[in-house]
């Protein structure tokens, strides 16, 4: 990235309200035209979303997309989009125990309605509030069962089964820290209580610690900051045995959005920990030792998305993918998504963004430096995505943010031309993302209340 020292958040404040205005219109589009009893949108073909069956993780940001659009905007619409879906149709995702997106699903639906009326944008209703706090409950205790104990530790483990570890599943781990917050704990057998705060403390260590390298000689491709998607383990006695990858080129080279992934979880797990008694995870590891431990990784990932990203932010899927070669010095030179070679990840970016000014905003007192780089580097990003070719302006196109990719090694996303990589087309959680960036940054220019799922407990 070339990062520009006098970027300001004021130079959003067009882009924004143009962003916003297009959102509600694809929003609205999607609740005419889409069709759930084919499943959940995941990405769009041609312009129109579709679905993909693989996991079912992507409902919540649908109907949490039309929250954030409330959010800001206030339109009452967009409500009741998100309110009367989210009733009707996320409940199977509540009690879902085949999938490691809890999250995903049901924080961004029934933990934006919590939040929201936490912070008083919709009117305070206490049946309505325990339905929310119930459906969080149960859900950060269902993602919890999904464990694999391993040497010094645990981790929820992904859909491919009990030996895997996905660098995504740090964000999902919200669920569980919720859940907790609320005061649910998980029983298993004999009635024993699991605490759901030392199990996402378990597994965000457990990502810290094998997801993410830091150069200190791990194996050959050891470069400080890069992550590995997967992460593979001996079932039978805990340990580790290798890095794997599902999404990216191999385990041994960065896919990008796993990247983002890490930057993004890290960044709202920092700021959170001082709403968190120590006490309740103390037997873990020290308050102390896990911020450090926590703000090594965020940087060591920071900086590393940082230097191998083009100059605009966006970055291209894989850090290894092999057309790379064919692209010249193209770190040097704005991204280029409709190359012959390999395709970009603005989902990537719509993700890592948010994460850049959630470590830059925890980082402002203690490294005032690196805190004023990343947050730059966080809103040069959303320029970017906000602006062309990235935001979607087409009224026929149902993406909001365009150039996505979802799984280039199955050869999933669709190719408008042959001789090109994928291109112009969106998915539901680049679009969400993208939202949840704005909102951020749209609440910091409106000297408004600082945006955190854990507003659906307390306002931080």
């Amino acid at each position: 990235m070339k990062l520009d020292s006098n970027i300001t958040i004021e130079e959003l404040k067009t882009p924004l309200e143009r962003f916003w205005a297009l959102s509600g219109e694809k929003i609205e589009e999607i609740e005419k035209s889409f069709d759930p009893a084919n499943g959940a949108p995941v990405f769009t073909e041609k312009g129109k979303y579709v679905t993909r069956g693989w996991t079912e993780w992507t409902q919540g940001f649908q109907y949490g997309s039309a929250l954030l659009q409330f959010d800001t905007t206030g339109d009452e619409k967009f409500l009741k989009i998100g309110r009367e879906n989210t009733l009707n149709k996320m409940a199977p995702h509540l009690t879902h125990t085949g999938v490691h997106d809890h999250g995903f699903n049901n924080v961004s639906t029934y933990g934006n309605l919590l939040r929201l009326m936490k912070e008083g944008k919709i009117e305070n209703n206490e049946w309505e509030k325990n339905f929310y706090e119930l459906a969080l409950k149960a859900s950060g205790a269902v993602q919890a069962m999904r464990w694999t104990n391993i040497q010094g530790g645990g981790y929820i483990y992904s859909f491919n089964g009990p030996h895997s570890l996905f660098v995504d599943t740090i964000r999902s781990c919200r669920a569980l820290v919720v859940s907790h917050a609320l005061g649910h704990v998980l029983q298993g057998e004999n009635d024993k209580r699991i605490s759901l705060i030392q199990r996402a403390i378990q597994h965000i260590l457990s990502t810290v610690r094998y997801s993410i390298y830091y150069g200190k000689g791990r194996d050959t491709y050891d470069i400080s900051g890069r992550t590995a998607h997967e992460i593979i383990f001996n079932t039978n006695d805990g340990n580790y045995r290798c890095p794997n990858s599902q999404q990216g080129y191999t385990g041994f080279s960065t896919w990008t959005r796993g990247l983002a992934w890490a930057i993004c979880g890290l960044g709202e797990t920092l700021e959170i920990l001082d709403q968190i008694d120590e006490s309740d995870y103390a037997i873990l590891v020290s308050k102390k030792a896990l911020i450090e431990e926590l703000i090594t990784a965020a940087k060591a990932t920071a900086e590393f998305y940082i230097a191998n990203t083009p100059t605009d932010g966006i970055p291209y899927w894989d850090t290894g993918a092999p057309g790379l070669v064919n692209m010249g010095d193209y770190l040097n030179r704005e991204s280029d998504p409709f190359n012959a070679f390999e395709p970009v990840d603005s989902s990537a970016a719509c993700i890592a963004a948010q994460g850049l000014l959630r470590i830059s905003n925890f980082l402002k007192d203690k490294e005032p430096e690196n805190a004023e780089k990343y947050n730059k580097a966080g809103i040069l990003v959303a320029k970017s995505l906000f602006s062309e070719p990235y935001i979607s302006t087409d009224k026929t196109h149902q993406g909001l943010i365009l150039h996505s990719i979802y799984h280039q090694p199955n050869g999933w996303d669709y190719r408008p031309e042959s001789t090109k990589a994928p291109y112009g087309e969106s998915s539901m959680w680049g679009d969400y993302h993208a939202r949840e960036l704005a909102l951020l940054l749209q609440r910091s220019l409106n000297k408004e209340s600082y945006y955190s799922f854990f507003n659906c407990i307390k306002t931080l």
